[in-house]
């Protein structure tokens, strides 16, 4: 099957990637919305930009589409890209990360209904804990690019999650309630590396901007993309500014 993956750049994203690519579809293309706007409905927002680089590391094809990230306007937005990966890729599905958030689910569903695509949502109503766990022994290097919860501080902020980072995940969800894999909106990622890159990004210069103790970005400024022989990717800048700037 010939398939689009809504592309974030987040680790739901690119795993819903690697799965589609696990069932020996084609992957013809990404699809990225880049909200105008820091408060989208539907889109992912912190460092949308890098994707291109994500897509050029994996060695797919990506089509962005701005939007106005105005709630249910995003959606012809939507409409219009997918339609664009249609009549140019030849797509026949929509594969797509949503783990638990019915309003996305619902109109992603509904437009690629209109669009004449099936839609494929691999990890839906996942086991949190164990589909983090997976993604991250297949390989995938994550780090945390935003923060929005009690229980979260600067230190997350450009933290790889790895075993560990899943254990103190579990025990803030034991005592707070946050979800293990930020479904809630409690963080949000950014993949740098993974079975399915051809080669890998590592972060030059970023800088973490708080706008108070529990809710902040991590701006990246700067990427390479490296062949992966080369190891290092650890952010050789990254600073500890308070900001209360929203960033476009």
């Amino acid at each position: 099957m010939n398939v689009a993956v809504l592309f974030s750049g987040g680790k739901d994203s690119v795993f819903s990637c690697y799965w589609a690519l696990q069932q020996g579809w084609d992957v013809r293309c990404l699809v990225t919305l880049v909200p105008t706007a820091q408060d989208s409905w539907m889109f992912h927002t912190p460092n949308i930009h890098l994707t291109v680089l994500q897509a050029q590391a994996m060695g797919i094809p990506i089509i962005t589409h701005k939007t106005s990230g105005k709630k249910e306007e995003e959606l012809k937005d939507l409409k219009d890209a997918l339609m664009q990966a249609r009549r140019h890729a030849k797509v026949e599905g929509l594969v797509v990360g949503a783990l638990a958030s019915d309003y996305q689910h619902e109109r992603v569903n509904r437009i690629c209904e209109d669009v004449g695509l099936k839609t494929f949502a691999p990890l839906w109503h996942k086991d949190q804990d164990r589909l983090l766990a997976e993604m991250i022994n297949c390989g995938f290097e994550i780090i945390v690019q935003s923060i929005a919860a009690d229980g979260l501080d600067v230190s997350w902020l450009g933290r790889r999650i790895d075993k560990l980072a899943i254990e103190d995940l579990k025990k803030l969800h034991q005592k707070l309630g946050l979800h293990v894999a930020g479904e809630g909106g409690e963080y949000e990622s950014f993949v740098l590396d993974g079975p399915i890159f051809q080669r890998r990004l590592a972060i030059r210069s970023a800088e973490k901007i708080m706008e108070d103790e529990h809710t902040g970005v991590l701006k990246i400024f700067e990427v390479d993309v490296q062949e992966k022989k080369k190891i290092n990717s650890l952010p050789q800048k990254i600073s500890g500014k308070r900001s209360h700037r929203v960033f476009e």
